[in-house]
């Protein structure tokens, strides 16, 4: 029964493995991502096996190693994957053990046993003793213990009989494994190293069209287009090999010349050598004088040993570390300073013929690698670690190999540029070839187009100049053009004047030539001037060649001339019935000598003389409109006093209006001051006169108390009792009201001051309050309006030299117009809106006796100097609006209907201030925020300031 049941467990064994086998081989067939390979296998082997940890351990070239796949059971173990260990992890002999006998190992740490089994020739396990155990090593055992192992199995995984990794099972707890585990095992290392060679394969065909397509793609940029595009090509080489930068340089042949077509990247070196870059460069080699690397002795030395040692096949020449090959140590000075690593350099040969090279430039780079614990990578591992925890390498400036692919890719790429080479030279000697047969017909259709041209322009400028009567436009019109003709660096006018010099009144430059515009000669010399009025022509092709005078060269010199063409400027008859020399036109050429061509010259001949015509029609047209506007200017003036004389008359008119009334007022005030005086003096003894015969009346009645029937009925009839009583206050009232009526007398007095001819010191508030009292009428209360309200905030004000009487108008000017804005205002509001707030006038005065930012801001120009008066009146009316505020102090400017204003009053207010009494009058207003009127004046005219008395006067 025991023997049938272990049989039983043998056949299920045997079938759990062939069953893992073959579906192991089933995805290696189905699949050709290796990494997705590896993942399945480590977690098919570990379920099978029942340890705790499998892995996949892949060497680098280094003999360093990493963890690629891994499978852990419960994470009883920490993961390794991703993490790198040193190759004296595991020594050189295991290595070569693994790789010649195949060794497996089976480690049991507790024991302190390792168990080792070979593979024969044909990979079966050994018949006899498969397994053999001997003492493990401490350092092995340390290792294990550290990692928190107590029992591995270890299969190597070999790749075209070279150590590809190894295949790792590690347990926590000691375990045994058999024959036929480690059977199983090796079986799967074998399906693993058949899937290395799939996927290496793979990626090598992958690799291989990659390749083929770069090189494919290089061949169609140099031969599949209408042009070589070399740069192009260059670009795409240097993008498939990761660099950073290349160079291709051709070296040429004597019978080749240079291409003019150059792009920015492609540099001319004269001849048909020629270089096109991309990317990063080296710098040059301090040297000599050369300038190119490739031409530089050093290079081409090194580029001899080179061909000496490949042969002129092109063999690519790859230097993973430049500053590590002794021969190229002495260009090591061009790559310093620059991240130029790794060269790779491949000479270009066609038939044997050298052509030039190809470089690429490779940059260092940094690396990072997680190593499995922290130890120095420098030194060599003598004592195993104790720590496996993750440690992060950084390393700077590392290089990276030329691989075998991106070498042959270059000879590839190489093959294709040489012949694209040979071809452009022979493109660009074809080129020149037909441009020398060209060459001649070219020239004689150039002269014949530009006979052509010039014949147009001229057309253009005649009929730019005959559109036009304004001389400077012609004469700007004429250098410009000639200037772009000609491709010239400065044309310039040269103008005569009646006195026998002249100046250079117009130009056109280039933007690198000093202007020569308002050089002038106080004397022409007269042989010169002989000549030009004859009609010849000054014509100078090498200015360092001609014979002049010193005066004639320091000043062509100072203007930078190497070329020049003088053509005179004549039109009209002079009185010797001889063309007038009206002035030159200049030509001169700065950058080179020029030998004028014969057309060059009878143009400007031709154009010279089309241009006096409408310069002498110019300047007829200009007398013309000097004389009239000599005329408009007088017509202006009298105009300006037709105005003035309009304006003197009006206020003339207006002041002997209000003389008039002046006189008017003071003699009907007069007239009534008699008779109320009259009054006025008899009320006092009427009263007194009243109060005594009251007194006698009261004593009849204390001593005769019982009156007879008549007198009785005489004082009922008269009420003699109310009488007594109202008899004082009628009295009282006809006193007050005599006094009213002499206030008003006075005030119109006051008023018209008629008599005060000349300026005298008088009390300010007296006028303000004498045009209140006149206007008091307007102010009450009106059915459609309540009263409008007069503040009065007077300050302590000193006498004020001034004429009193026209300082009345002025206030009666102002109030009269603020009753008016707020007449016009309230009729267009509801009464309750009017009460609140009521329409007032508010009147400040007060003496300022030093200036403030704040009367700055009002009167920034002020005509007086402090102290002086300032009078305020202002509103809460509906305000100005600027338009109209800017115009109010203007003769005849009004805003009443017609009837209602003159214009005038404001106007003759504001020569009143500030022409009659040298002070300051302004307005301040916005609309919906009131008006304020501000007069200053001053206490005396000796405070007027010296500009002002000189504009008064």
């Amino acid at each position: 029964m025991t023997s049938s049941k272990e049989n039983t467990q043998e056949l299920q064994q045997q079938l759990d493995r062939e069953v893992l086998q073959h579906r192991i081989t089933n995805r290696i067939r189905q699949s050709l991502d290796l990494q997705e390979i590896l993942t399945a296998t480590v977690a098919e082997i570990r379920s099978f096996l029942g340890t705790d940890r499998v892995m996949v351990y892949r060497f680098h070239p280094d003999s360093s190693g990493e963890v690629i796949a891994e499978s852990i059971y419960q994470n009883r173990l920490p993961s390794l994957i991703g993490l790198n260990f040193p190759a004296d992890d595991i020594p050189p002999e295991a290595r070569e053990r693994f790789v010649k006998q195949r060794i497996r190992s089976i480690v049991d740490v507790r024991s302190g046993t390792i168990g080792l089994s070979a593979v024969d020739a044909i990979g079966d396990i050994a018949q006899t003793n498969p397994i053999y155990y001997r003492l493990l090593d401490s350092c092995h055992a340390t290792y294990l213990t550290a990692m928190g192992v107590n029992s591995s199995l270890v299969v190597p995984i070999l790749h075209q009989k070279k150590l590809w990794g190894l295949l790792v099972s590690h347990n926590v707890e000691p375990r045994q494994f058999s024959a036929e585990d480690l059977q199983l095992v090796q079986q799967v290392a074998d399906q693993v190293s058949i899937a290395i060679s799939q996927s290496t394969l793979l990626t090598l065909t992958r690799e291989r069209q990659h390749r083929e397509a770069t090189v494919n793609r290089v061949a169609a940029l140099l031969h599949a287009r209408p042009t070589i595009e070399l740069q192009a090509a260059l670009e795409a080489t240097v993008e498939a090999m990761s660099a950073i930068g290349g160079r291709l340089y051709l070296s040429g042949d004597e019978v080749y010349h240079a291409y003019n077509s150059l792009s920015e990247d492609q540099i001319s070196l004269g001849g048909a050598r020629e270089l096109f870059i991309c990317g990063t460069q080296p710098q040059a080699i301090a040297l000599g004088e050369v300038a190119i690397l490739e031409e530089h002795p050093l290079w081409q030395q090194w580029m001899e040993n080179v061909v000496v040692k490949n042969g002129d096949n092109g063999t690519v020449e790859a230097i993973a570390d430049l500053y590590k090959v002794p021969a190229f140590v002495r260009l090591c000075s061009a790559f310093r300073g620059t991240p130029i690593r790794g060269l790779l350099v491949v000479p270009l040969f066609y038939r044997q013929k050298f052509l030039g090279t190809l470089s690429v430039f490779r940059a260092e780079m940094e690396t990072e690698r997680l190593w499995a614990g922290r130890f120095d990578t420098n030194l060599k591992q003598l004592m195993p670690r104790q720590s496996f925890e993750a440690w992060r390498e950084l390393k700077k400036g590392q290089t990276q190999a030329w691989t075998a692919g991106e070498i042959q890719m270059a000879g590839a790429i190489s093959d294709h540029l040489a012949m694209a080479i040979e071809q452009y030279f022979l493109y660009k000697q074809v080129r020149e070839l037909n441009a020398n047969l060209e060459q001649q017909v070219q020239q004689r259709t150039a002269e014949l187009q530009k006979s052509l041209e010039q014949t147009k322009v001229l057309g253009q400028i005649l009929e730019q100049i005959r559109s036009t009567l304004d001389k400077e436009g012609i004469l700007q019109t004429i250098v410009r053009e000639v200037r772009s003709l000609l491709h010239t660096d400065r044309v310039a006018i040269y103008q005569f004047a009646p006195d026998g010099g002249g100046v250079v009144t117009v130009e056109d430059r280039g933007p690198n030539c000093p202007s020569s515009l308002g050089i002038t000669a106080e004397e022409f010399p007269s042989d010169s001037r002989r000549f030009y009025a004859s009609g010849q022509v000054r014509i100078i092709n090498h200015l360092a060649e001609e014979i002049l005078t010193p005066c004639h060269r320091s000043l062509l010199e100072s203007l930078q001339v190497k070329a020049c063409l003088i053509v005179p400027i004549r039109y009209g008859q002079s009185q010797g019935f001889e063309p007038l020399l009206w002035g030159l036109l200049i030509v001169h050429h700065c950058r080179e000598p020029r030998g004028w061509q014969p057309l060059e010259i009878d143009f400007l001949q031709h154009l010279a003389s089309q241009a006096a015509i409408a310069i002498q029609q110019a300047e007829l047209y200009e007398q013309s409109q000097a004389t009239a506007q000599i005329a408009t200017d007088k017509a202006e003036q009298l105009a300006a006093a037709l105005d003035e004389l309009q304006e003197a008359q009006t206020h003339l008119i207006q002041s002997e209006k209000m003389s008039a009334l002046g006189q008017l007022v003071a003699g009907i005030a007069h007239e009534i001051n008699n008779p109320v005086n009259f009054i006025y003096g008899n009320l006092l003894h009427a009263s007194e006169y009243t109060e005594d015969l009251l007194d006698l009346i009261q004593l009849y009645r204390d001593f005769h108390p019982a009156p007879t029937a008549k007198i009785e009925d005489k004082i009922n009839e008269i009420d003699f009792d109310f009488l007594i009583e109202d008899l004082p206050k009628m009295l009282a009232s006809m006193k007050v009201g005599a006094e009213r009526i002499r206030q008003i007398v006075l005030s119109l007095r006051n008023f018209s001051r008629i008599e005060q001819t000349e300026m005298k010191a008088v009390d300010i508030h007296d006028g303000i309050d004498s045009t209140l009292m006149i206007l008091h009428h307007r102010l009450k209360a009106k059915p459609d309006r309540p009263a409008i309200q007069i503040v009065t905030k007077y300050g302590k004000l000193p006498l004020v030299e001034c004429y009193a009487g026209q300082l009345n108008q002025v206030f009666m000017n102002v109030l009269s117009n603020a009753i008016d804005a707020l007449d016009e205002f309230d009729r267009l509001r509801k009464t309750s809106v009017i009460e609140a707030p009521p329409s007032h006038i508010i009147i400040k005065t007060e003496l300022i006796e030093s200036e403030s930012p704040d009367d700055e801001a009002i009167t920034p120009e002020r005509n007086i100097i402090a102290p002086f008066v300032r009078i305020k009146i202002s509103d809460n009316g509906p305000g100005i609006p600027a338009h109209v505020r800017d115009r109010i102090f203007e003769p005849f400017f009004t805003t009443k209907e017609i009837g209602k204003g003159t214009g005038m009053g404001l106007s003759i207010s504001h020569q009143i201030v500030v022409e009659k009494h040298g002070g300051n009058f302004m307005c301040l207003s916005e609309p919906g925020q009131g008006t304020e009127f501000f007069i200053e004046l001053p206490l005396s005219q000796s405070q007027v300031s010296p500009i002002t008395k000189d504009a008064i006067n």
